[in-house]
């Protein structure tokens, strides 16, 4: 093919991942007849993931970086169609916030006041911990108000999509 090619390359993918394809083959070997569903199976692969050597985990390192620039290389000679993500209508309703959200933007102000050069993040884990040591009376005009919301929400998204079946 040259340098031209219409077939998409395989994503790279991270040493975990070139792990757990490993783990997962030595398990086959050792125990070909034994089934292990999905849940089971990642909590495995997730326990040896944590007990292995630094020295093991670079060998999965130096799979996911040769993989990386396998991918790039493939990519820079790919002259087939881009992916594009699809764009989101713009009249779909969107999903109303939680009581929780509602509470965190009555006192997100606040908090910043507090803390003016916290990053957002730090605002949202001092938002999560005001709202948990909170008292449940406190929380009830949050939970009205989200209940209320979502309420409306779900009318509009039966409108919607009332409208769109009818448009077809």
């Amino acid at each position: 093919m040259g340098k031209e090619s219409k077939l998409r390359a395989k994503v790279n993918v991270s040493p975990y991942v070139h792990f757990m394809i490993d783990f997962k083959n030595q398990m086959k070997e050792q125990q070909p007849n034994t089934y292990y569903d999905f849940t089971e199976f990642s909590r495995k692969c997730s326990e040896k993931w944590r007990t292995i050597s630094k020295k093991e985990k670079k060998k999965y390192e130096a799979l996911a970086k040769r993989d990386k620039v396998r991918y790039q290389h493939e990519m820079r000679n790919y002259t087939g169609p881009r992916r594009q993500r699809r764009r989101r209508d713009a009249n779909v309703p969107r999903k109303p916030p939680s009581s929780f959200l509602l509470f965190s933007m009555d006192h997100f102000d606040q908090i910043k006041e507090k803390h003016p050069n916290w990053a957002v993040a730090q605002v949202a884990k001092a938002a999560r911990r005001m709202w948990s040591r909170s008292a449940e009376v406190d929380k009830i005009p949050y939970e009205e108000k989200a209940a209320i919301l979502w309420a409306k929400y779900l009318e509009e998204r039966e409108a919607y999509y009332h409208q769109c079946q009818r448009g077809k």
